[in-house]
C-alpha cells in the first residue's frame, strides 16, 4: 500500500475513534484572520494539530493549528482553525493532506475561505469575494501517483465551485444587506505580495483576486468528488504603481479579515443550515 495512502487511513483511524459516529458530513478551512468562525462552532472536540498523527504544524501567521469537530447551523462539522501553505516548505501532498483525511471521515462539501488581495479596482478591504474559478500558479497537488481509491486522474475543472450555493449565498447576502462580490482567485505560491507588474498581468489574465493558498484543497476536494464553496476576504488592495505609498503587510492582513470575518461567518452558517 502506497505510504501516503497508510498515512491517510491512520489518521482517519485516530480521529474517527475521538469522534465515534459523529461523523462529519461538512469540513471548512480557514485562512489567515477568520478563524473566528470557530468560535460559532458548538464544539465536541477541538484537537491540535500537533497531537494528530501525520498532521505538520501550520507557522502561518493568524492560525492557531486546531481541528474542531462539533456542530454548526445544525449539520456536524470538521474545521481547520488554519492551514498549511507551500511557502511554508511543506510539499503539496502535505499541504493537502488533511483534505483527504476530511474525505476519508466522510466530508461531502467543503467550505474554503481566505485572506486575498484585490487585483479587481472595484474591489474594497473588507469585501467579500465569492469564489467562481480560479487560475492556479502553484504546484498541482495531483502530480505523481494517484489515489484511485478518492477519485480518478484526471478530475474535471469545469465547475470547481459548486453554482447551486454560488446562487443561495447570493440570496442569504441579500436578505442580510451584505455587500458581495463575486470573482476568480489566482492562487501562487507566495510568501512575498506581488509586485506592480506582477498585479497588472494577474488583471490581464482574468484575476480578481489573489493569494497564497486555497486552490491546492480545491483540486484535491474536487478529484474525491466534494461540493466545494469558496470565499475570500479582501484585505488588501493590490498595488500596481512602484511609486504607491501604501505597503502590503501581513499584520494589516490579519487585522483586516478579523473585522470582515462576522460578516462570512454569518454567509457560512446560513449556507451550511441549508446542506
Amino acid at each position: 500500500m502506497d505510504t501516503y495512502l497508510q498515512q491517510i487511513l491512520e489518521t482517519k483511524g485516530v480521529l474517527s475513534k475521538m469522534i465515534g459516529d459523529k461523523a462529519p458530513k461538512v469540513g471548512i478551512v480557514l485562512g489567515s484572520g477568520l478563524g473566528k468562525l470557530a468560535d460559532k462552532i458548538e464544539a465536541e472536540m477541538v484537537v491540535p494539530y500537533a497531537k494528530i498523527p501525520n498532521f505538520v504544524r501550520s507557522t502561518a501567521i493568524g492560525h492557531k493549528g486546531n481541528l474542531i469537530f462539533g456542530r454548526l447551523a445544525g449539520k456536524w462539522v470538521c474545521a481547520m482553525q488554519g492551514r498549511f501553505h507551500y511557502y511554508e516548505g511543506y510539499s503539496m501532498r502535505t499541504v493537502t493532506f488533511p483534505i483527504r483525511v476530511m474525505a476519508a471521515l466522510g466530508v461531502e462539501t467543503l467550505f474554503v475561505s481566505n485572506a486575498a488581495g484585490g487585483l479587481n479596482p472595484g474591489f474594497y478591504v473588507g469585501d467579500l469575494m465569492v469564489i467562481r474559478d480560479h487560475i492556479n500558479l502553484l504546484p498541482n497537488p495531483l502530480i505523481g501517483p494517484n489515489l484511485d481509491a478518492f477519485g480518478e486522474r484526471f478530475p474535471d475543472m469545469t465547475a470547481p465551485y459548486d453554482q447551486e450555493l454560488i446562487a443561495k449565498v447570493g440570496e442569504i447576502a441579500e436578505e442580510a444587506g451584505i455587500r458581495l462580490c463575486k470573482g476568480v482567485y489566482l492562487g501562487n505560491t507566495g510568501p512575498s505580495y506581488e509586485t506592480p507588474a506582477e498585479v497588472r498581468f494577474y488583471r490581464a489574465i482574468g484575476a480578481d483576486a489573489v493569494g497564497m493558498s486555497t486552490v491546492p484543497e480545491v483540486l484535491v476536494a474536487r478529484q474525491c468528488g466534494m461540493r466545494v464553496f469558496g470565499m475570500s476576504v479582501i484585505t488588501n488592495v493590490s498595488n500596481t504603481d512602484n511609486d504607491s505609498p501604501v505597503l502590503n503587510d501581513g499584520q494589516d492582513v490579519i487585522v483586516a479579515a478579523d473585522a470582515a470575518a462576522d460578516k462570512m461567518s454569518l454567509l457560512f452558517s446560513k449556507l451550511i443550515e441549508s446542506l
